[in-house]
């Protein structure tokens, strides 16, 4: 009884994680959507990591360069256990990223791109390290110089909504920040979702004195169950009245579902918010 019961159990797991797609099936989807939009893919080299981004064929220099970054990808495939490789299943920032005009995607350190430095570490409590945000910050430095752009509009997805806006108070060029479903206040996310504190990484909403001259807009979705409302209110909480950024609240989103079908006409709301702030 005891023997069937282990075999059982085993049988589970192994379905369970046969479920999951392979690291190169993940890349080879996230590849032949941006092939088929007439993207292409580019690694971008930094002092730590190799960083996978996708850009389109053709591209003309621009005043503004539009960045998208990705979320956290499957940094846990349980409450309890983490992910080997944090390369996303469902690439929505990229579908994102489809979307816009003069854009480019980026993503995180050992997503799609195996390096030499990469530590389970990087993709759940150091997600938003020092050392990561280094990386990050010189591929947008790579980017922004192959195409000569002089300003940049960061819009992260989840995660990559930390990282965003971590990197908006570190630089000096960027003309507008956008998160969807941003993690924004890590110390009040984890505490709201009762996990353990991301040690290791830096809180954006600890980073507020030098975001209140950026214009801003965070959208969050009404049903998001893992990013609630609670989140961005209380990032902008943090700054002074006066100086508080915007918190779209859109009806019926969830944190994946269905922020794509309707990135068009965000996409026009955020051009307005730019055109209309001081």
């Amino acid at each position: 009884m005891v023997f069937r019961y282990f075999i059982c159990l085993l049988f589970l797991i192994l379905q369970a994680c046969s479920s999951i797609p392979t690291t190169q099936n993940r890349t080879d989807t996230a590849v032949r959507l941006a092939q088929l939009n007439g993207w292409q893919s580019q690694i971008i080299t930094t002092a730590s990591f190799n960083l996978q981004s996708f850009i389109p064929e053709k591209i003309s220099p621009s005043k503004e360069l539009t960045i998208y970054i990705e979320g956290d990808g499957l940094a846990w495939l349980s409450r309890r256990k983490m992910s080997s490789d944090p390369t996303p299943i469902d690439p929505l920032t990229l579908k994102l990223a489809l979307l816009d005009n003069h854009a480019v995607y980026l993503a995180r350190p050992c997503q799609y791109v195996w390096s030499g430095g990469c530590e389970q570490r990087l993709w759940t409590s150091a997600r938003f390290s020092p050392e990561v945000l280094q990386a990050m910050n010189q591929a947008v430095d790579k980017l922004k110089a192959q195409y000569q752009a002089s300003s940049l509009r960061l819009i992260g997805y989840s995660g990559g909504g930390a990282v965003a806006t971590l990197l908006a108070a570190e630089r000096d060029d960027v003309s507008q920040l956008v998160t969807v479903a941003g993690n924004i206040d890590t110390d009040y996310w984890t505490t709201l979702q009762h996990i353990s504190p991301l040690t290791g990484s830096l809180n954006p909403a600890d980073q507020w004195p030098s975001l209140q001259a950026i214009p801003q807009i965070h959208f969050v979705g009404s049903e998001d169950k893992i990013m609630p409302v609670a989140v961005a209110n209380a990032y902008q909480q943090h700054f002074p009245q006066s100086k508080r950024p915007t918190v779209r609240v859109i009806t019926g989103m969830t944190h994946h579902c269905c922020w794509v079908e309707h990135w068009p006409e965000l996409l026009q709301e955020i051009s307005a918010a730019k055109k209309s702030a001081p």
